[in-house]
């Protein structure tokens, strides 16, 4: 029973609160454990406790269990991979649309939980902190903003989660039932919009990268409204963050010339991203503690790297560590994308590396020969200090970006007209494709070629209502596996149901 909402109720300390969410947002020197009772008096302080709240950020691409992997493996476009069929029983199992709530890891429900009672305890003690009320203004509009992404990320997942606004205490903690989806995608669209005028139209990139800005709020909030079923408000407000296609926007994002550049290690926080996950290879994360908060490397990195790589000396294959061999590209997106300008910066063919002698590897579970170049490593990737190589990755990771919204955009005006036509083009001109007339399977078709891998094409798949036709060869059961089981450990004991057809 103790363990019931763990991270919803637990006491908050300054350790946990630490971590850092982006290696230029704040360092903070934690001098001891406090009591939220007694904790939150003046600015540094409040500064800690928000870091904490961005913090579960990381669950995109940091940690086994982080949801990029997890979600491309439930998609058409890759296949779990890894060492075998119990490599992360989680992973496997969504990958073949069989999960139970025994099977299904815990911390897609917990993380997020904790992020959003961070969130809630933040804003709860927000009045009494000794500082500048315009401080406690941004303060409100980042917690607020990320309260509304975590329950966005968990009513897609869950469905039909509990809908927490204060602080959970010992007393109430068993007594939280669970809302209607529509009350929840309430909240969070009213988090998002008290955030949006509260939120900087700008960062300072030596000091505030990663942090919320006002055009990134507005292109959540424009991503829940389509996921709503709210066409118009969404067409209104993403018009706002993309402003003319292909030329910069208010706040001064544009689409990379390069698609390739996007995932260039270095080029963090380019102008192409409105909201980033950052990693670093300064956090010395060890074993240890990789997946429990405390990393700040890209794990994802590791896990999609082929096993056992190497390369004759003369070759002039790329060079690359050996990984886990995770998310493994179909041939079904292979075939999708061998002619697409984008195929070389999304899929690494090892296959016929192999092939020609420039390369070899060792052959992991449901092996294609292809993997997932996005987030590829490099040797030159790999860290030298402290800590374990493996967990130490810097790639940076996006939550949404602006071709995203585009298409986002395009998809909310129903697919027809001058701007969403303009819109379309643009994704398509950047690569250098020519423009074709913009339907929704036009936009279906580039979200997959422009986004895959990045853990977006699940959530789509299910939103358009196609997930049952595209996953029939993956086990998919219509009506039961758009959605994941609540983890069998929260309902014991609580007022929480199961999700339908789930034991």
């Amino acid at each position: 029973m103790k363990n019931k909402f763990k991270y919803i109720y637990a006491v908050v300390a300054l350790a946990a609160l630490a971590g850092s969410c982006s290696e230029d947002f704040v360092s903070v020197d934690p001098k001891g454990s406090f009591l939220s009772t007694s904790y939150y008096k003046d600015e540094q302080q409040a500064t800690a406790a928000l870091v904490g709240v961005y913090d579960p950020l990381r669950k995109n691409t940091g940690g086994f269990e982080n949801l990029v992997a997890m979600l491309n493996a439930g998609s058409d476009d890759f296949y779990a991979g890894g060492g075998g069929a119990s490599d992360g029983q989680g992973i496997q199992n969504f990958s073949t649309h069989s999960l139970t709530s025994l099977i299904i890891p815990g911390s897609f429900w917990n993380d997020h939980y904790q992020g959003v009672y961070r969130a809630n305890v933040l804003l709860s003690k927000m009045s009494g902190v000794n500082m500048s009320d315009a401080l406690k203004v941004r303060f409100t509009g980042e917690a607020k903003a990320l309260r509304a992404l975590y329950y966005f990320n968990l009513v897609r997942m869950f469905k039909n989660i509990p809908l927490i606004l204060e602080p959970l205490t010992t007393s109430t903690m068993l007594n939280v039932e669970q809302s209607a989806p529509t009350a929840v995608y309430a909240q969070i669209e009213k988090d998002l919009v008290e955030a949006i005028p509260a939120l900087p139209t700008s960062v300072d990139a030596a000091t505030g990268s990663g942090r919320l800005t006002r055009g990134a709020a507005q292109a959540l909030l424009g991503k829940v409204y389509l996921y709503d079923g709210k066409n118009a408000e969404a067409a209104a407000i993403l018009a706002q963050v993309n402003g003319t296609p292909g030329q910069a926007n208010q706040y001064g994002n544009k689409l990379l010339a390069k698609f390739s550049d996007l995932w260039v290690v270095a080029n963090k926080f380019n102008s192409e991203s409105l909201l980033e996950v950052s990693h670093t290879s300064a956090g010395n994360s060890d074993w240890g503690f990789w997946g429990s908060g405390r990393d700040e490397g890209n794990s994802l990195n590791v896990m999609v790297g082929p096993r056992g790589y190497s390369r004759p000396a003369n070759s002039n294959a790329a060079d690359l560590p050996s990984g886990w061999s995770f998310s493994v590209p179909t041939q079904k997106l292979y075939d999708a994308m061998k002619t697409d300008p984008r195929f070389d910066a999304t899929i690494f063919d090892l296959k016929a590396l192999k092939a020609a002698g420039k390369a070899d590897y060792i052959p992991g579970y449901q092996d294609t020969g292809y993997f997932l170049n996005k987030f590829l490593p490099r040797k030159t990737d790999v860290r030298t200090g402290g800590g374990a190589a493996e967990l130490n990755y810097k790639q940076n990771s996006y939550v949404i970006r602006l071709a995203d919204t585009y298409l986002l955009e395009a998809e909310a005006l129903g697919a027809t007209g001058a701007r969403a036509q303009a819109l379309l083009d643009a994704v398509r001109a950047r690569v250098g494709l020519a423009s074709i007339p913009v339907t929704l399977a036009a936009i279906k078709n580039e979200r997959r070629m422009e986004l895959a891998g990045e853990g977006h094409r699940f959530f789509d798949l299910v939103r358009w209502g196609d997930a049952a036709t595209a996953l029939s060869d993956r086990g998919f059961n219509a009506g039961t596996d758009e959605i994941f089981p609540i983890p069998y450990v929260e309902l014991t004991g609580t007022k929480l149901k199961q999700n339908p057809n789930y034991e």
